[in-house]
């Protein structure tokens, strides 16, 4: 049996000494915990960071201008505010007193609210606070009066909260219901041809018939050696399809004044019948620095008819004719997909290019909404790398991918074009029509036109076919060429100020009523408001 190794030291002794060590490090860590937070209350605490932010003048200048706010409003000691906040918890316990058959606690509460707004409204008016004296009287008014709808009428949180919600649900579906009116308005409002515009055209149709100078300037030598520029390759030719005089004139105007060779510009326009005369005789009557406009007009075409045109063919469906025209359709379809103008041979021409022109080998299309800021002839010279179109992408932040534009639940469109695929504007686009020939955009274009026959693959419009005719040939370029939303969202200056071209789709045209006021300018610039036939017509 072995023997254990001998231990000189002693355990009682051992353990006492540890504890004691024991007890004298936990009293220190204490002693030091409480110094190191009396220490910290003592010192005032510094502002965390947004606090700091937030109490920079810029930062708050920035939110008074955002929330369109004041600096009373925004002080703690406003009564302004207090005015508001008790004018909108009033504006509830009248809705709940008249529910509960209150009426002259409804009353005296819409009495006060009134004498309240009128307190606001005219210190509004004045550009200066309510004075003390009265906006003091009015919130004691106002706090007895809500006290009595809380207390006397026993109005507890839980009835308020229900009732508020109540009110809430309601107020949601009258926005809502206003929201689709001012859609609808607003679609109307720009479908519809301004009676100035109008005029212009009579007007314009008048002098062609009334001026024979004005004929005979087609037939002149000079005008014979304009007509050789319609096909020579190695001029810079663009493209608009549109039925608004004005709206053209401005693109070629702000075109050739930014351009520093006007004189090697072609542009080729395309309208229809009504407006042929009026637009012919308004670039016959100006001059836009050299550049040649050539016009014509949709029915002269006569290959564009329904057994070609899938559009055309479709417009011979009774269903179709309903849908668009009759206003009888699906009423769950937004009204923009509803606006007869997507089915319009204007709109669709441009997958018609090739054969339009077919001498030409390279052209810019641009949509009637635009203006032109820059010299565009560095376009011509962009590589296209084998690609049909050049065009910027809308993939990031407001604008769409594929998904956004097709229908992904149908099976063709599932198994041919990936969801996440980028978007691209049409309205300024670089084409390769030598490609676009040689790889058939236009046979792709029918053969999805005609798979969506029953809308089924996508709404209606000219984007969505584009997409997918153009899927896999279009060639990116730089953002600052084309510039979108200046017709129905904000648009960073920066861009504006960069842009090449800014296009203003959407409603809210700039020869609009309901135009954009801060981007009108940039369009008015390139308007001759003086021109004698714009004042006739009051076009200002």
């Amino acid at each position: 049996m072995r023997r254990r190794s001998f231990d000189l030291r002693r355990p009682a002794r051992r353990r006492w000494f540890d504890g004691q060590w024991g007890c004298v490090a936990v009293g220190g860590l204490t002693v030091l915990m409480l110094f190191l937070f009396l220490g910290r209350e003592s010192k005032p605490r510094s502002p965390s960071l947004i606090s700091q932010i937030m109490m920079q003048e810029p930062y708050r200048s920035s939110l008074v201008e955002a929330l369109n706010i004041t600096d009373e409003i925004l002080s703690p000691l406003s009564t302004t505010r207090q005015l508001v906040d008790q004018i909108s918890l009033a504006k509830a316990f009248v809705i709940i007193a008249k529910d509960n058959n209150n009426l002259q606690l409804a009353a005296d509460l819409s009495f006060q609210i009134h004498h309240s707004q009128s307190l606001l409204s005219s210190s509004a008016t004045l550009k200066t606070s309510p004075s003390p004296e009265e906006s003091q009287l009015a919130i004691r008014n106002m706090a007895s009066l809500l006290y009595q709808a809380q207390q006397v009428n026993n109005y507890d949180t839980a009835t308020t909260i229900a009732k508020l919600k109540s009110k809430i649900q309601s107020l949601e579906e009258k926005s809502k219901s206003e929201t689709e009116k001012s859609t609808k308005f607003g679609q109307i409002a720009a479908e519809e041809l301004p009676k100035s515009l109008y005029c212009l055209a009579v007007r314009l149709t008048t002098e062609w018939f009334r001026s024979p100078n004005l004929r005979r300037k087609l037939s002149d030598s000079r005008r014979m050696a304009i007509t050789e520029k319609f096909t020579d390759n190695q001029l810079y030719h663009f493209c608009v399809f549109s039925d608004n005089i004005l709206a053209v004139s401005a693109v070629i105007n702000s075109t050739t004044i930014n351009s520093r060779q006007p004189d090697l510009i072609v542009f080729h326009l395309v309208t229809d019948e009504v407006n042929f005369l009026p637009m012919r005789a308004w670039f016959l009557m100006n001059d836009f620095r050299g550049a040649a406009v050539e016009v014509q007009k949709v029915e002269d075409f006569t290959w564009l008819n329904s057994s070609y045109v899938p559009v055309l063919k479709q417009l011979q469906d009774s269903q179709t004719q309903n849908f668009y025209f009759s206003g009888t359709g699906d009423s769950r379809t937004p009204v923009k997909f509803r606006n007869p103008k997507y089915l319009s041979l204007l709109n669709h021409l441009r997958f018609y290019i090739p054969e339009v022109f077919p001498e030409l080998q390279k052209m810019v299309f641009l949509d009637d909404d635009v203006v032109v800021q820059k010299d565009l002839a560095e376009l011509f010279t962009i590589n296209l790398n084998g690609n049909v179109m050049g065009a910027v992408e809308t993939c990031m932040e407001t604008f769409h991918r594929f998904h956004k534009y097709l229908n992904y639940s149908h099976p063709l469109i599932r198994a041919h074009f990936d969801p996440d695929a980028c978007g691209w504007a049409f309205g300024m686009n670089l084409i390769d029509l030598r490609e676009w020939r040689r790889k058939n955009v236009t046979g792709i274009y029918h053969y999805w036109q005609e798979r969506n026959s029953d809308h089924t693959l996508w709404k209606l419009g000219s984007l969505p076919p584009g997409l997918l005719a153009f899927y896999g040939l279009v060639e990116t370029l730089d953002p600052s060429w084309h510039v979108l939303g200046l017709g129905y969202t904000n648009v960073d200056p920066k861009a504006i100020r960069e842009g090449a071209v800014l296009h203003y789709n959407g409603n809210m045209k700039p020869w609009l009523k309901i135009g954009m006021e801060k981007y009108k300018g940039l369009w008015e610039r390139y308007v001759d408001y003086s021109h004698s036939l714009l004042q006739q017509c009051y076009i200002h």
